[in-house]
């Protein structure tokens, strides 16, 4: 008996491994599961299917079977804004690549506001929602059952009872701490409320590894948020235990809104098995005529969009890049990225946290530093509280706020969105938030990482390799 489960193993092995090797999107990931897979079966069949897919085939598949309804909601819409299309010629550099990732163009006609942390971030989308007239929309990563998550239960209540449509999806995992009382509560008002079902499906029945790390607000078809910040405490700097909390956030006002709704109709659609009826005409803003591009990322994406976006944004860069990422563990192709820019006289700064949530993504960050400063990179660690805003800048008109991360989750794994702004006003505010947040931390020196003792590099570049999987 014991021999047929060691050969029934070894055979799963085998042929789980013949499926990384077509399925999965690395040269590197594809090796460490073969290898793995075929040396000590026993551990990473089960890890392979739980934690090693990185193409959502439900999604896929349900993208395929509804392609006719998903496009022609996207080519009314497109068709709807052409009066706000930025010429593909005129968009900046930078952009076009990712104008042709998000299936979608840059939209001229909107306003767009810089959210600096959580009480800026919070108020205005709070604010947002108490003005809806028609529909709001949510979808967060995590919600919390605590201070601002129960504000915004009860601001989306009220606006239920007041007759206005509000749906509401959230991550199973991410929240996986919010109570039934809570969903009840605001399906009791009138809320639509989903998980996003991750797991749905026979074949992502045992899958964990994919996650909707969307944080995305839209009001009426005319405004949208989007950025880092989830629904919690923390997130407002409320939580004694966590401490100081850095974020940030965008509004958008204008017809680049649709494309954030978009993005939340495909995934309603995936979680609710049903479509929404919401307004596509474009509404510009009153006061602004600033170019905007939402780009929306996914396992389900026959292209890796969120790598492509930034490797792209990386080598149009002539004079600066300023990035900002929790979790910076980014693969060979953007560190090469980063290394041509400095040898082009780009300057490069990386800002990540002193202190992360993550010790494997700490360590891991250590062995980037020497990497980028071959070529006048520079890494600050910020000490001012823990940083978790994703945002980089280029040159001095073009830069991103969203929810993707700087590692192989998002570009791989999670379903992210961001904001592609080309603005040189706006991209001034940009500036001077990355300036305060460098003087709130120190610059790594050149050398740091070979001065640490042989057991702590032995470790980083351990948590290095695990790269593909954290």
């Amino acid at each position: 008996m014991t021999a047929l489960v060691v050969l029934g193993f070894h055979l799963l092995g085998i042929a789980s491994s013949i499926h990384a090797v077509m399925n999965t999107r690395t040269e590197q990931g594809a090796i460490a599961w073969a290898v793995s897979l075929n040396t000590f079966p026993y551990l990473a069949v089960p890890a392979y299917w739980v934690l090693g897919r990185s193409r959502f085939q439900g999604y896929v598949s349900a993208r395929r079977e509804n392609l006719e309804e998903i496009a022609g909601v996207t080519r009314a819409a497109v068709a709807a804004a052409a009066p706000f299309r930025v010429p593909e010629a005129a968009a900046d550099p930078a952009g076009r690549a990712a104008q042709r990732l998000a299936g979608i163009p840059y939209l001229r006609g909107n306003t767009v506001e810089l959210l600096v942390n959580g009480d800026a971030t919070f108020a205005s989308i709070l604010q947002g929602i108490a003005a809806a007239r028609e529909y709001v929309l949510i979808e967060f990563y995590i919600v919390h059952d605590d201070g601002i998550g129960r504000e915004l239960k009860a601001h989306l209540i009220e606006r239920a009872r007041a007759g206005v449509r509000v749906r509401f999806l959230y991550d199973e995992i991410g929240s996986a701490d919010l109570p039934r009382a809570y969903v009840d509560e605001l399906r009791a008002a009138g809320v639509e409320v989903h998980e996003f079902h991750t797991r749905k499906g026979p074949r992502n029945r045992f899958q964990l590894n994919f996650r909707n790390h969307r944080k995305i607000v839209v009001v009426d078809g005319r405004v949208a948020w989007v950025g880092g910040h989830n629904v919690g405490d923390e997130y407002l700097s409320r939580d004694p235990e966590v401490g100081p909390w850095r974020d940030t956030h965008v509004r958008i006002e204008g017809p680049a809104a649709l494309g954030a709704q978009l993005a939340f109709a495909e995934d309603w659609h995936w979680a609710a098995g049903s479509g929404l009826d919401l307004r596509w005409d474009p509404v510009p803003s009153p006061s602004g005529d600033v170019p905007v591009l939402i780009v929306p990322s996914s396992p389900a994406d026959e292209l890796e969009t969120a790598n492509l976006m930034f490797i792209h944004a990386i080598n149009s860069a002539q004079e600066r890049i300023w990035i900002a990422s929790p979790y910076f563990v980014p693969d060979k192709p953007v560190t090469d990225a980063l290394q041509l820019a400095g040898l082009r006289g780009v300057e490069v700064r990386i800002l990540i946290p002193d202190k992360p949530d993550n010790a494997l993504v700490g360590l891991a960050a250590y062995t980037y530093v020497d990497d980028s400063s071959l070529t006048g990179g520079k890494f600050y660690r910020y000490g001012a509280g823990f940083l978790h805003e994703k945002a980089m800048l280029i040159d001095h008109s073009f830069a991103t706020v969203g929810t993707a991360n700087f590692d192989n989750r998002s570009f791989r794994l999670n379903f992210e969105i961001t904001a592609v702004i080309a603005d040189q006003a706006f991209a001034a505010q940009v500036e001077r938030m990355f300036e305060a947040d460098f003087a709130r931390s120190r610059v790594m020196a050149p050398g740091e990482y070979d001065r640490k003792p042989w057991w702590f590099r032995f470790g980083a570049r351990l948590a290095r390799l695990t790269g593909p999987v954290q």
